[in-house]
C-alpha cells in the first residue's frame, strides 16, 4: 500500500504557506508517497472529515502565489492560544476524534504548518498518539526554537516599502505619520522595518512607552529643521502602566483582537504637540501577497526536511532554522515561550544610535 502524509496549515495565513505544501508535495513524490491536504485547519480532522489529494503536478506554480490552498483557521475546537496568549488544552473528546479520524485515513504522520498556537496543539495530538512533525509559520518571528519563520521577511518588507510611501507623503505636507503594523507580543516587525524604513520613533510590545518621550523627539526633529516624523507602532505596544488595544467584545475560543493603538497614539500626538497627524493600519496587508524570495527558499527547505522528519520518524519534531543549517528541535522546546525583542540586545542598540526613540 502506498505510504500516505497529511499536511494542514493552521492559524493566520501569511506568505509562504502554499511553498511549504508544495516542498512536501514534491518532495514526499519523490519517496514515491502520496500526500494529503487537510482542508480549513485543524478542523478538517473532524467529522465530515474535509480532505483533498495534492496531486505533484498541481504544485507548478504555486511557489509564489500567497495564501494557503488548504484553507485555515485560528478559531474552533482546536483553540490552544486564548484571551492574550493563554494556553488550554483541546478536550480530549475532539483529541480522540481527530486520531481516530487519522488513522480513517490511512496517514503515516501529519504534517503542521503553523504558529505557536497551532503547534501548541500539534503537541496535543502527538502527546495523544498521532505521529506529527511541524513547520514553523508566523510574520510576528515569536517562535523560541528558530532563529527565523517563514512570513516575515515578506511582512517587513511590505511594512518598509509602506514606510517609504508614507515618507514622501509625510515630508510634503510636515506631517507625523504613525504606522500600525502586525506584532502581537513581539515586536520584530516594527523595529526591523522601522529601521530599514528610517522610522523615527518605534514602539513595541517589549518596552512600555511615554507620551513625553514621543513628543520630545518630535520636537528634536522640529529644532533640527526636520518638520515631518514616522512613528512605527506594533499592535501590541502600550503605554506604561497601560494595557492592549483591542478591536471588538472577546470571543470564546479565540485569542483577542488586538487593533487601533495606531489612532490612540496619533490622537494623544496631534493633542500634545499640535502636529498634524496622520495614521495607516497595514493590517492584512501583511499576509498577503506572495512570499519573498528568502521566504520561498525557507519554506522549501522546511518542507523538504518536514518530509525526512517523517521518514526518519523524528515525530514530535518540527524543522528550525539554525543559520546557516536547518535543523530538528523539539515541538516542546518551541511552544510557550514566545521570543520577543531583547531590550538590551543589538537591534535596540542599533537603533538607539541612529537617534531611534523607542518611547522611553
Amino acid at each position: 500500500m502506498q505510504t500516505r502524509i497529511g499536511i494542514l496549515t493552521g492559524g493566520g495565513d501569511c506568505p509562504g504557506l502554499n511553498a511549504v505544501i508544495r516542498a512536501v508535495v514534491k518532495t514526499a513524490a519523490q519517496r514515491g508517497w502520496q500526500t494529503i491536504g487537510i482542508l480549513g485547519g485543524f478542523e478538517g480532522l473532524l467529522s465530515p472529515v474535509r480532505t483533498r489529494p495534492l496531486d505533484y503536478h498541481e504544485m507548478d506554480g504555486l511557489l509564489f502565489v500567497g495564501g494557503t490552498i488548504l484553507g485555515t483557521s485560528n478559531k474552533g475546537h482546536f483553540a490552544a492560544k486564548t484571551g492574550h496568549g493563554e494556553t488550554r488544552r483541546i478536550p480530549e473528546a475532539v483529541l480522540d476524534e481527530a486520531c481516530h479520524n487519522f488513522k480513517q485515513l490511512g496517514l503515516r504522520a501529519l504534517v503542521v504548518v503553523g504558529g505557536d498556537g497551532s503547534l501548541s496543539i500539534a503537541q496535543q495530538l502527538f502527546e495523544h498518539g498521532m505521529p506529527v512533525v511541524g513547520v514553523p509559520k508566523t510574520i510576528d518571528n515569536d517562535i523560541e526554537a528558530t532563529e527565523v519563520t517563514f512570513g516575515f521577511d515578506s511582512a517587513v518588507h511590505c511594512a518598509t516599502d509602506a514606510l517609504d510611501r508614507l515618507r514622501t507623503t509625510a515630508a510634503s505636507h510636515d506631517r507625523v505619520m504613525v504606522l500600525e503594523v502586525m506584532g502581537r507580543y513581539a515586536g520584530w516587525i516594527a523595529v526591523h522595518a522601522g529601521i530599514a524604513g528610517g522610522g523615527d520613533v518605534i514602539l513595541i510590545p517589549e518596552i512600555p512607552f511615554r507620551y513625553e518621550s514621543i513628543c520630545e523627539k518630535i520636537a528634536d526633529r522640529e529644532r533640527a529643521g526636520k518638520k515631518f516624523t514616522l512613528v512605527v507602532v506594533a499592535e501590541g505596544a502600550r503605554p506604561e502602566g497601560g494595557t492592549f488595544s483591542t478591536v471588538g467584545p472577546a470571543e470564546a475560543n479565540r485569542e483577542a483582537r488586538l487593533g487601533g493603538i495606531g489612532s490612540i497614539v496619533a490622537a494623544e500626538i496631534q493633542k500634545r504637540t499640535g502636529k498634524e497627524t496622520r495614521v495607516c493600519v497595514l493590517g492584512h496587508l501583511q499576509r498577503g501577497g506572495a512570499p519573498t524570495s528568502f521566504d520561498r527558499f525557507l519554506c522549501t527547505r522546511f518542507g523538504a526536511h518536514a518530509v525526512r522528519l517523517v521518514e526518519e520518524e523524528r515525530y514530535g519534531c518540527m524543522a528550525a532554522y539554525r543559520p546557516p543549517e536547518i535543523v530538528a528541535v523539539k515541538i516542546s522546546d518551541a511552544v510557550g515561550r514566545l521570543r520577543t525583542v531583547p531590550c538590551d540586545g543589538e537591534l535596540i542598540r542599533i537603533g538607539r544610535a541612529l537617534g531611534i526613540s523607542f518611547g522611553n
